[in-house]
């Protein structure tokens, strides 16, 4: 790729390819073809026809590399400065929103450097020193990151604790997946509302467990709206209780319990039941935050995977490739791990 930081070769691929013209003004000495070298060399024969003429007319100093076109007006210690500025957000700088424009970062630099760029010089500074254009991610106002540091801190800790007492490290997570289409406008006789029918969902609890030196399991069992209008439509305390008994039994061995601060995990038939089980310790992530949840992940890989652009025609065919993806990610441990991996928590063994 020739201009991988937004302009220009970098200093690592201008030596690149001066090795190259190297290599060729060797093989233009000893009389070679252009074809024969540009196959060797792995470039296009109109780049050795190029070469071969600044060769003839200045020989090997014309084929060495010049150096960058221009140095940065910023260098990189005030680069440094200006990352730092960037940092504190939009807000300390006099801006109401969350938002760092290219217009606003110009700004930035002209009040603290006193230098003028252009809007496209800006972009390219940015993109040359590693930054990008994004869509940021959402996250509850009520969730600090002191508590965020705490809960990361604490998954590590219980991490060994379930690794000291032999025991399995579970999270917990569900997950609704119903044929709804999402609200939208559309056009109607005036006073004549339209009535768009919708179907039942169908509910997924999902356990990730992990333990050094085994293999990552899922444990997941569904639950599916029955319809009635006093049925319940989400997991009952006992559900949850039978889905731990099951996930006991087929892990053969304690369970360190994590999950949510839902109004269920807390219901008093739960607490008493793990309270009678010396196989079962719970913790609970810190408020508002899914993203310490490897559960989520797993939830991620189905709607960007075998969810991903199907049409669903009856409530069993969503069940059935719900059904399916959830087989396949067991067979592949990694797409587990890889959900640990996603929420920065560790397990080490003892």
């Amino acid at each position: 790729m020739r201009y991988p930081q937004g302009g220009g070769l970098t200093a690592e691929r201008q030596r690149f390819r001066e090795e190259l013209r190297l290599k060729a003004a060797e093989r233009f000495a000893r009389g070679e073809a252009s074809s024969v070298i540009a196959r060797d060399l792995r470039v296009s024969v109109r780049s050795v026809q190029r070469w071969r003429q600044m060769w003839d007319e200045g020989g090997l100093r014309a084929l060495r590399s010049q150096g960058p076109a221009s140095l940065p007006r910023l260098s990189e210690k005030q680069f440094a400065q200006l990352e730092a500025e960037l940092a504190k957000g939009p807000a300390a700088h006099g801006w109401e929103d969350q938002r760092w424009s290219l217009s606003r970062v110009k700004t930035v630099i002209g009040r603290r450097f006193h230098l003028t760029y252009t809007i496209q010089g800006v972009r390219k500074l940015l993109v040359r020193n590693g930054w990008s254009c994004q869509v940021p991610a959402r996250r509850a106002i009520e969730r600090g990151d002191d508590v965020v540091r705490v809960g990361q801190g604490g998954g590590v800790v219980r991490g060994r604790l379930a690794a000291a007492r032999g025991a399995w490290l579970v999270f917990e997570g569900e997950a609704g997946f119903s044929m709804t289409p999402p609200h939208a406008r559309t056009w109607s006789q005036r006073g004549r509302t339209p009535v768009v029918r919708v179907r039942r969902r169908v509910s997924i609890a999902a356990l990730t467990c992990y333990k050094p030196g085994h293999r990552s399991r899922l444990i997941y069992r569904p639950r599916r709206d029955d319809g009635r209008r006093d049925g319940r439509k989400s997991f009952s305390w006992r559900d949850y209780r039978d889905l731990l008994i099951a996930a006991h039994q087929q892990l053969g061995g304690p369970i360190v319990l994590v999950w949510d601060n839902l109004n269920v995990h807390k219901a008093a038939g739960l607490r008493e039941f793990a309270e009678a089980r010396d196989w079962l310790t719970i913790y609970y992530l810190p408020p508002y935050a899914p993203d310490l949840n490897p559960v989520e992940g797993i939830w991620s890989l189905l709607w960007r995977g075998w969810l991903s652009n199907v049409a669903f025609h009856t409530p069993e065919h969503l069940v059935q490739t719900v059904r399916h993806g959830l087989r396949h990610i067991p067979y592949r441990s990694h797409l587990i791990d890889g959900c640990l991996t996603e929420t920065g928590l560790t397990i080490r063994p003892a």
